[in-house]
């Protein structure tokens, strides 16, 4: 199995599964192509929340800001699966979810067709490559060769010393969802009560639909975290809030 993750849209994502089709007749799976365009960090949060899911496989990932700049292409072996990706660390927080030891190889990267579509004539000949030859016996052919200084991508951690616990939002889910590195632990014991938000006082609970239609809601989502959230609406708007800005949950 191939997965297949960029911020291309439509119709880029075609031609990578025609460069894989070429090479191998692995089932290929997509699993977004409209990651927020060119934010790696956003990317890497939902990479981190769905590959873990998938049975072992061949992730091939492209959101990348620096194509046709002299930032390297890497596989990135955690247990069974790889991921294929830019080298500007979109891979590494799945990657640790999947596995505990990861391993980086760069890929032997000369003359790509294009300079600015890698994701069609570099990550996607890999991704069949690494497929065909087996995720544990690649790095044993040319053309990968193991990597120890790598990028990745560090989320912010919470202060959540005292009354008032500090973070902030680290995406925006299409439905306005605002999720926070707030580990949802913390309103735990506040379930069908109230806290602060901002200094705005908003009811803590189990789901969306626990309050009424356009309610603010604080929640916790399935990734664990605290999310802002309106019942059929959009928390983003209705908190005032984007990916960046700063959370205060007092208790």
């Amino acid at each position: 199995m191939i997965t297949l993750s960029s911020d291309f849209g439509s119709p880029y994502p075609a031609a990578m599964k025609g460069v894989v089709l070429q090479s191998t007749d692995a089932r290929l799976v997509d699993v977004a192509h409209d990651f927020p365009r060119q934010n790696v960090r956003a990317t890497a949060f939902w990479l981190r929340e769905v590959l873990p899911y998938f049975p072992p496989a061949v992730h091939l990932v492209v959101v990348d800001p620096g194509v046709g700049t002299d930032r390297k292409a890497v596989v990135v072996r955690a247990g069974r699966h790889a991921i294929v990706a830019p080298d500007n660390g979109v891979a590494i927080p799945a990657a640790r979810r999947l596995a505990e030891d990861v391993e980086v190889f760069e890929i032997a990267v000369e003359n790509p067709a294009s300079s600015t579509f890698h994701g069609r004539d570099v990550f996607a000949p890999a991704a069949a490559d690494v497929h065909e030859r087996g995720v544990e016996a690649f790095d044993d052919y040319p053309g990968y060769e193991r990597l120890d200084d790598y990028e990745t991508v560090a989320f912010p951690d919470p202060d959540l010393k005292g009354d008032v616990l500090r973070g902030e939002v680290l995406v925006v889910d299409g439905f306005g969802n605002a999720i926070t590195n707030l580990p949802g632990r913390v309103v735990d014991d506040r379930i069908g009560d109230s806290v602060r938000v901002n200094r705005d006082r908003v009811r803590v609970e189990p789901s969306y639909a626990h309050v009424e239609p356009g309610e603010r809601v604080v929640t916790v989502g399935s990734h664990g975290n605290v999310e802002l959230a309106v019942n059929r609406g959009r928390g983003d708007d209705a908190f005032g809030v984007e990916p960046g800005s700063p959370v205060e949950l007092s208790l």
